[in-house]
């Protein structure tokens, strides 16, 4: 029981540290070593198949073996394994987070997703926007302006009921801080909900985060494995 307690708390420190990755980013700012993209080479991985499996690790075999696959190529996201569950795993890059970040462009980051059909359909395009502006080559502000727009002018879909997203692989790698992180599951609401829902309060099992940038609030529960 004690074991068990331990690893409870390490689990919700560790979630606590990922939620608040935005503030100590701009305390490491000095430090970071990612002030511009590199080379896209670095984020690519050049075996399809390995990405494929990767992607796939997000979820349990038994949600993620008829999922869609999408992989990275120079031109962008395209899909290269057919689905047949509405899921839709993909391996997210470091521009998933918010622009300023410190590791906005850590080339190491890969964070493997598996999107149930609402948020495949209703989370995800936020993603590829921002992957189609990162290859386009455009700038922070560039990316946070079109963003916006997009919000503004209903180009990207509002979010759907029901979005739950899987992030249980052994190998995800969030940030610098996150490696090999912890296997957990996300739900979405719309704009600032934390508090609303009682997260990150004491005694609360549920954690929250929000990017304003994207209009959300992520949800954390932690999975057992």
């Amino acid at each position: 029981m004690r074991k068990t307690a331990i690893k409870v708390v390490a689990s919700a420190l560790a979630v606590l540290m990922f939620l608040s990755c935005q503030q100590s980013a701009r305390a490491q700012a000095g430090k970071t070593s990612y002030p511009t993209m590199a080379p896209l080479d670095q984020y690519l991985i050049p075996d399809e198949s390995v990405e494929i499996a990767l992607a796939r690790s997000a979820a349990p075999p038994s949600v993620s073996d008829a999922a869609e696959v999408m992989v990275l190529h120079r031109d962008g996201y395209t899909t290269a394994a057919k689905g047949s569950n509405g899921f839709v795993c993909i391996v997210e890059r470091s521009w998933a987070t918010t622009t300023d970040d410190a590791q906005f462009w850590n080339p190491n980051i890969r964070a493997p997703h598996c999107f149930n059909a609402p948020a495949a359909e209703t989370v995800l395009p936020i993603f590829l926007m921002k992957t189609k502006l990162v290859l386009a080559g455009k700038s922070k502000a560039e990316i946070v302006s079109a963003l916006t727009s997009a919000f503004e002018d209903k180009e990207l879909p509002a979010l759907a009921t029901g979005t739950v997203v899987y992030m249980m692989s052994k190998q995800q790698y969030l940030n610098d801080e996150g490696k090999n992180w912890h296997p957990h599951v996300m739900f979405y609401a719309s704009g600032d909900a934390g508090k609303s829902s009682g997260a990150n309060l004491p005694g609360s099992p549920v954690m929250a985060g929000y990017d304003a940038e994207q209009r959300l609030t992520t949800f954390f529960i932690l999975a057992t494995k």
